[in-house]
This record gives C-alpha cells, structure tokens and sequence, in this order.
C-alpha cells in the first residue's frame, strides 16, 4: 500500500466531497492490500483512464484493471471491464452486500469499514481474473 497520492491522482479524488474521497481512498487502500497479500498480483500501475484513478496489473498481467469513481446515482463505486464476468461473480458471492450496475460497477451502499472484506476478496477476483480464467482453459 502507498499513502502518498501521486498529484494526478489526488487532484481526481479532490473533485469528490470529502465522504465520497474517504470511501474510494479506503477503496484505493484495498487495492494495494489486496495486490500486496497475493503475489502473483504484483506491482500495480496506479493511473488515471477516462479521469479516473485506475490500477492495472501491467507488470504480471494477473488481471482486469479496477477503476474508482462514482456511480450514475453518486454513489462510491469500483467499475472493472465490462467484457468480463467479474459483476456476475461478485453478485454469485454478495447478491446483497452491494448494488451493481450493469456489467460494470459494483456499487458500495453502506461505509467501507463494514464491508471491507467484502470488498477486498472482490477487488482480488478482478486483480487475478486473468491468472484464473488462463487456468480454466
């Protein structure tokens, strides 16, 4: 995990109210945690795709690229690449813990601290689809 935000970063953070940056901030440290207690993960590319903090798994590509930003009803919310099944999957897990939104956004309806865990084994399914679905072939 890394507490200093890069300034691209911070200035896409610092356009949310302060409820909003604290919830995809703790969101952001799940990421990291999550990248950081599975080592096939690897390092993680911390950028901004579509104005958007985005982390990517570029160096073990062990996975799909997690996205923080809102929802369409300004909700906190974690968005990973519609081509996948990872919605599906996190709804197999917590139909009830989050909302969703298409096949794209898992959507937090409640304070992160409780369902952080939650929240971390869905952020290790995207930061690992890649490895998994190889190993079904």
């Amino acid at each position: 995990m890394t507490d200093q935000l890069p300034p691209n970063i911070a200035e896409a953070f610092a356009a949310y109210d302060d409820r909003t940056q604290d919830q995809l901030r703790a969101c952001r440290d799940l990421i990291f945690q999550a990248a950081a207690d599975n080592c096939e993960i690897g390092i993680l590319t911390e950028t901004l795709k579509w104005g958007q903090p985005s982390y990517l798994t570029e160096s073990s590509k062990s996975g799909s690229t997690v996205r923080l930003a809102t929802s369409s009803d300004d909700r906190p919310a974690l968005f990973v690449h519609c081509a996948t099944d990872l919605i599906e999957q996190f709804k197999t897990f917590y139909p009830d813990t989050f909302d969703y939104q298409g096949k794209r956004a898992l959507v937090i309806k409640s304070e992160i601290g409780s369902v952080k865990a939650e929240l971390r084994h869905c952020i290790a399914l995207a930061l690992t689809y890649k490895l998994r679905k190889k190993s079904k072939v």
